[in-house]
């Protein structure tokens, strides 16, 4: 009878601690372990890769580093370290639920069934979904694809786009921008797919640009968003103002001039139209 007591004690004592306990949130983790880590690509020119110094670089780390980890570390009143791991559209929402990082800070679209499992930020890229084609494909868009092999990222909105809108193209998906491109210069596929933007990076760093097309009218629209956990309103608040300081002052324009302007790394002029949607998300003071 003692024995049953004392496990019956035992368990209360357990439970209790259980019902006590809270979910640590992304902020607090961060001022815990004086560190933030953010999930970015190693292939996706200009927005994340690793240039040929062994750098990590591009402008979606670069809005990172100046707009939200100094906002982090004023909130939080103690220097914090910014901290990269790679993800890919196939591993960014389990490195999110996993704690693994805290932001997901690439080229990841914000659509209504990613909204299902984790938050995004406002809209900090916009563009839209094509295709890359070596000179002279017959391959001119979307409504040219069928029975065509298109090559596209595991995961990607691109994929799941083609393969309800033209179930008779043969679609090959890899794990990332790198293999994708190996498989069309190779000519395992006929026609990579993927954003626009990504595509003028790509064939902006190939070894011979000019053997290279992108083709076709956008088939989808591609707002961009930086994604963390659900239901952290802290946190989301904290990345929010800092991309909105950062398109309120300017800064936001003067990356995009360094990545995006004629003498950037991908030259793609900003659209009146983009940039007027870009200052309208800044809440008025």
């Amino acid at each position: 009878m003692k024995r049953l007591l004392l496990l019956l004690a035992t368990f209360i004592s357990v439970a209790g601690s259980i019902t006590v306990a809270r979910a640590e949130t992304t902020l607090e983790k961060i001022s815990q372990t004086g560190i933030f880590t953010i999930g970015t690509r190693t292939g996706s020119p200009p927005f994340a890769y690793v240039n040929k110094n062994n750098e990590w670089v591009g402008f979606s780390i670069d809005l990172v580093e100046t707009s939200i980890l100094p906002l982090i570390s004023k909130k939080l009143n103690k220097q914090i370290k910014l901290e990269k791991k790679e993800s890919a559209p196939n591993t960014r929402i389990p490195l999110l639920t996993s704690n693994a990082v805290d932001l997901i800070a690439e080229t990841m679209s914000d659509t209504q069934s990613r909204r299902e499992q984790v938050d995004f930020s406002l809209t900090f890229f916009a563009t839209g979904a094509q295709f890359l084609v070596k000179r002279g494909t017959p391959i001119k868009g979307i409504q040219t694809i069928a029975g065509k092999r298109i090559a596209a990222q595991q995961g990607s909105t691109n994929a799941k786009i083609i393969r309800e809108r033209v179930p008779t193209a043969k679609l090959l998906e890899f794990p990332d921008q790198p293999a994708a491109f190996q498989a069309l210069a190779q000519g395992q596929v006929q026609a990579y797919t993927n954003d626009g933007i990504q595509l003028a990076g790509l064939k902006a760093k190939a070894p011979k640009p000019d053997e290279w097309a992108i083709v076709g009218e956008f088939f989808s629209y591609e707002p961009y968003g930086m994604a963390m956990r659900k239901n952290d309103s802290d946190f989301r608040q904290v990345v929010n103002v800092g991309l909105m300081e950062a398109i309120e002052s300017g800064k936001y324009f003067e990356l995009y001039e360094k990545w995006f302007g004629p003498k950037g790394e991908v030259p793609y002029p900003l659209a009146p139209e983009t940039k007027r949607f870009l200052q309208m998300q800044v809440v008025p003071k």
